[in-house]
């Protein structure tokens, strides 16, 4: 039966990864592994570094915060999606899909910006190691933490704001596991073009200028460290960077590309699939990058398991 719209609003229908009754099962078991590991491993890191004193350093203060962004970035698609195979329905409500896209856009942002600001904490510490604490002070974190969430807020709302006006036909399907923007305008009744025209501005300026900025930030963390004289020297700059520099690679090699390829593409499976990599396998992966390769989160991640142990 075909949903009915009494209000006059549309009715949004995902379908998702794929319609095959058979593999709907597989999917939800697949897709609710990885949330839980997600969430989880993003609230071990966050909860590490509130405990151990050794980490309340500018670095872990903004890990942490992008450990936040990273489950909340998850939150706004994933269980809808799983509550959606598991009631085998496809409906989200004109008012969801909206609200989603919003807070989908804005922690996405936060996610980007987060890791701008990272970069720079790195450029920091090796470039000046000496004025470190003097210049990332506790007063500059937190006000470069209420920008980046300032900016993300207010970033978000040309989008879903220009999606307002935008009509849509009683019933829309969107060949897609939650209401991504770039799908959504695809399947509008009326223009477009300004929505377009919003969303390449905003993609290109949130994505130019703090990649840029990053980059700019590695270029001189690399010409500081080529200058150090000792091999050991060398190695142990460029392993604090490491694991920053492999989730910023993931990250925006799969959400611009998306993005980007949205202009010449239509719901490819190409796009769908980059589309899972940054909603879903990048932020479960940020937890286990900073983890694995970092020596301080391994040991304040073993005291706080074995103190969770003993205490049970």
């Amino acid at each position: 039966m075909e949903p009915r719209n009494h209000s006059g609003l549309p009715v949004f229908l995902l379908l998702g990864l794929s319609e095959k009754p058979e593999i709907q099962s597989v999917l939800f078991g697949l897709f609710l592994s990885l949330y839980l590991v997600t969430v989880f491993g993003n609230l071990l890191i966050i909860l590490a570094i509130c405990s151990d004193s050794h980490l309340h350093t500018p670095m872990y203060f903004f890990l942490a915060n992008l450990s936040f962004s990273d489950i909340c970035f998850t939150s706004t698609t994933v269980p809808k999606m799983l509550l959606n195979i598991q009631t085998q329905s496809k409906v989200i409500t004109y008012e969801s899909c909206i609200t989603q896209m919003y807070f989908f856009t804005i922690f996405g942002l936060l996610d980007n910006l987060l890791l701008t600001v990272m970069a720079y904490d790195r450029f920091v510490a090796i470039c000046h190691p000496l004025h470190y604490m003097v210049i990332m002070n506790p007063q500059l974190c937190a006000q470069l933490l209420i920008l980046a969430w300032l900016i993300s807020v207010l970033g978000a709302l040309p989008e879903s704001l220009t999606t307002l006006q935008l009509s849509f036909c009683a019933v829309i399907e969107i060949p897609h596991y939650f209401c991504e923007l770039p799908e959504v305008l695809h399947l509008a009744c009326s223009d477009t073009f300004i929505s377009n025209v919003i969303l390449y501005i905003v993609t290109g300026v949130m994505g130019f200028f703090p990649l840029t900025g990053i980059l700019f930030s590695y270029s001189q963390i690399v010409s500081s460290v080529l200058k150090i004289s000792t091999v050991g020297g060398k190695y142990k700059a460029f392993s604090t960077c490491g694991s920053h520099l492999s989730v910023v690679s993931l990250f925006y090699g799969t959400c611009l590309g998306v993005y980007l390829s949205s202009t010449w593409t239509h719901a490819s499976q190409a796009g769908m699939f980059a589309s899972v990599l940054y909603t879903m396998v990048t932020p479960m992966m940020n937890s286990f990058i900073y983890s694995l390769r970092n020596r301080d989160m391994k040991g304040a991640l073993r005291k706080l398991l074995c103190s969770m142990s003993s205490s049970q």
